[in-house]
């Protein structure tokens, strides 16, 4: 296939995408293949994925996500940096968002790079996570809303956060800060939240102790090389001693492979391993290493809006799903 040739392809792709013809029906929509008359050799891989990501897609596009019966907090997290984390984060909140769901984001990363991915002001000074865990600010006096999603919100991180560690081991019930600030928000202003995330720091410390006290899930991202494995069994290790001595209603309840490479031997043996090991927890769905992933965050987006149409904002659509579905079915939707 030619340059002209794959341009096509993926022109069509767009506009196929683009949105539904009047009165055409969901039913409708998934029975039309809008690349059935498109012929694709052998020696033309990427135009053939590209057809397979845009038809994936439309079937994603297509559905509804269920939302659950109440607000599911998620802590977002992994000691080891590097692994997608705080990628994963905004990206399974935007596209929840963009379906429908109230997502808040807290980014409790003293990086700021949530902040930074969801276009929210993060300058230091600005009213943030800072003030909630060490000066007793509500959640509501320093939230902001996402600009480019209306049902997304992110309570942001300021260079401040980077000694919140220190200080908050001489501060009272120092564990519960964030558990306090997030049960006073959803009895008030948060009762129609779906979603809460928590970007953790790539630590085990105090701000991520908060983030597991308060949180009924561990979403855990990794990366596909053996390293990753290792930071999982520590990271389990802690969120069994959280459970046992903190809150016993936390539990990994998601695994999200990263930056998967299937070309390579590497990324489907350690992806096997995951998967033989926490079955349950590991989605089906793997997020490719992606441009547009890497580059979202530095437009001050998330790649769901940055570029809907790339395998990555695709890849975390069907995270998305597969996090709404399986919360529906462990707890009830609405």
């Amino acid at each position: 296939m030619t340059a002209s040739q794959e341009h096509r392809v993926l022109a069509d792709a767009r506009i196929a995408t683009a949105g539904p013809a009047a009165g055409q029906t969901p039913e409708s929509r998934e029975a039309h293949d809008p690349f059935g008359g498109i012929q694709v050799d052998g020696d033309s891989p990427l135009a053939a994925e590209l057809m397979e990501t845009e038809r994936l897609r439309r079937r994603l596009e297509a559905q509804d996500f269920p939302r659950p019966a109440g607000t599911r907090i998620i802590a977002v997290s992994n000691q080891k940096g590097g692994v997608g984390k705080t990628t994963t984060s905004v990206n399974v909140a935007a596209a929840l968002a963009s379906k429908g769901a109230n997502v808040l984001v807290i980014d409790a990363d003293p990086q700021g790079n949530a902040s930074t991915a969801l276009g929210v002001d993060h300058r230091a000074g600005t009213p943030s996570v800072y003030e909630v865990l060490l000066e007793d600010a509500s959640i509501a006096s320093v939230v902001q809303r996402c600009p480019d999603l209306p049902t997304l919100w992110c309570v942001p991180a300021t260079i401040d956060l980077a000694g919140a560690d220190i200080e908050l081991v001489s501060a009272v019930k120092r564990e519960y800060r964030l558990h306090t600030a997030i049960t006073q928000l959803l009895a008030n202003e948060g009762k129609h939240l779906d979603y809460i995330f928590i970007d953790c720091p790539p630590s085990l410390g105090l701000l991520t102790l908060n983030a597991m006290v308060v949180a009924t899930e561990v979403l855990i991202p990794i990366q596909c090389e053996y390293y990753a494995l290792e930071g999982l069994t520590q990271l389990i290790k802690t969120v069994d001693m959280v459970k046992r001595h903190l809150n016993p209603g936390i539990h990994v309840s998601t695994i999200v492979l990263t930056m998967y490479d299937q070309r390579t031997n590497l990324a489907r043996e350690v992806a096997s391993e995951v998967r033989s090991h926490f079955p349950e927890q590991t989605l089906e769905q793997t997020v490719p290493r992606s441009v547009r992933v890497s580059e979202a965050p530095s437009f001050g987006k998330t790649v769901i809006t940055h570029d809907p149409h790339s395998s990555g904002a695709v890849a975390y659509l069907a995270v998305a799903r597969e996090v709404a579905e399986r919360g529906a079915a462990a707890g009830g939707a609405k």
